[in-house]
């Protein structure tokens, strides 16, 4: 079991007076920060805030911060220091990749893309179209949003040169078998790019082991600063044309960042996987063994949630109804504008919120009324069952 006053005690705003008797369930659009990063990011501002790798103290430590949150995370996910590069946000480094994949790909070559995912995955793909590269998409069941893999397989052919997904959308919820697809698409002689800020706050995942040639997610969403955090594996990244200045071009992870990151920010990063090795510290398992703590204290506490929501008259929830398949986002299409509700929660001490939340082309599939939106109600691991119960009350006092 999860020791969630431990856990809780990691994240101060979860004892910051001015937030007391509120419940966050907007986590899906940004986490708590915890103790770790604001520790490392102040510290950086205070005595680091100079031109890294420079000869004098303040620049060589300030570089050293910045190397050990590379080498820390990429030793998390399970890949290559120098295949883990930051970003501005994950829209951005998407729409770098996809800037260089317009350069390799030739017309009448073939792409992948779902109407499952967010926008920032599926948007920039798309406009390869404009250069003659033929855009397939891999459509969702407009009943339950599932994506199903036998359709994949029949989108798959030697003209398909890159395959888009999400690991988990931030609307269906459900968790897509990454490794499975990969295997499938890597057979078919394609690339694979998995978007996976909806499911890395739920547990940082073993990029490794899964095998994706490229897989992106949001810091911000992962308990540390606004940054986006790209891997690029080695044999993928020296094929595709790069993107930074043309000196750095031998540099994996600076093919890929043409404007410069965010010193403190990225430095701060290594407080995430502070905080991942002290969860797993305190269990007696390693910083990649909390991965599954933090998923099963998630499944045992929006189990009792997607009960109470799935058989409620007049709201129909999006995504399986079974826990264990899922991630705690749970998005609930009413008969009335979500955001509208979001505001009636509020008032019960619920932070959350209602709208499209960039999922309108995976909302449209499914047949949601845009001008309704849905409410969305996400947590992660720190949610305790507390709170899980004090949305359950509030839903049932609303709706």
């Amino acid at each position: 079991m999860l020791d969630i006053d431990f856990v809780r005690g990691n994240f101060p705003a979860l004892s910051e007076p001015s937030l007391q008797g509120q419940a966050f369930f907007e986590n899906a659009g940004g986490s708590y920060t915890c103790g770790q990063v604001i520790d490392r990011l102040t510290r950086f501002y205070r005595t680091r805030k100079v031109q890294p790798y420079g000869p004098y103290d303040a620049s060589r430590l300030g570089g050293e911060e910045m190397d050990e949150a590379r080498s820390r995370l990429a030793a998390l996910l399970g890949v290559e220091t120098d295949e883990l590069s930051f970003g501005p946000s994950t829209t951005q480094n998407t729409y770098v990749l996809a800037q260089a994949f317009r350069q390799f790909l030739q017309p009448g070559e073939a792409i992948i893309v779902t109407n499952q995912d967010h926008e920032a995955n599926t948007g920039p793909w798309r406009r390869l179209a404009d250069e003659g590269i033929e855009v397939r998409e891999w459509q969702v069941d407009p009943e339950t949003g599932h994506l199903d893999i036998d359709a994949l397989e029949n989108l798959l052919d030697e003209k398909v040169r890159l395959v888009c997904f999400p690991h988990c959308s931030n609307v269906v919820g459900e968790i897509n078998p990454v490794l499975e697809i990969t295997a499938m698409c890597h057979a078919a002689g394609a690339f694979v790019c998995v978007d996976g800020v909806s499911y890395a706050p739920h547990g940082f995942a073993d990029v490794g082991a899964m095998g994706p040639d490229i897989y992106l997610f949001s810091s911000y969403k992962t308990y540390g600063p606004h940054q986006g955090i790209m891997v690029m594996r080695r044999n993928l990244g020296h094929l595709l044309p790069n993107q930074g200045h043309y000196f750095n071009a031998g540099s994996l992870y600076k093919r890929f960042t043409p404007a410069g990151p965010d010193h403190a920010q990225i430095a701060a990063c290594a407080g995430m996987a502070d905080y991942m090795e002290a969860l797993g510290a305190h269990h007696g398992v390693s910083a990649s063994g909390a991965h599954d703590l933090m998923r099963a204290h998630e499944v045992r506490l929006l189990q009792p949630l997607l009960d109470a929501v799935k058989d409620r008259n007049s709201v129909r929830l999006i995504g399986p109804s079974e826990a264990s398949s899922r991630a705690p986002t749970v998005a609930l299409a009413l008969n009335r504008p979500g955001a509208e509700v979001a505001a009636e929660l509020a008032a019960h001490g619920i932070m959350c919120g209602g709208g499209d939340f960039y999922a309108v082309r995976a909302l449209e599939a499914m047949g949601v009324d845009m001008d309704r939106g849905v409410l969305r109600l996400s947590f992660v691991h720190y949610t305790s069952e507390v709170e899980v119960t004090k949305v359950i009350e509030a839903l049932d006092a609303v709706l």
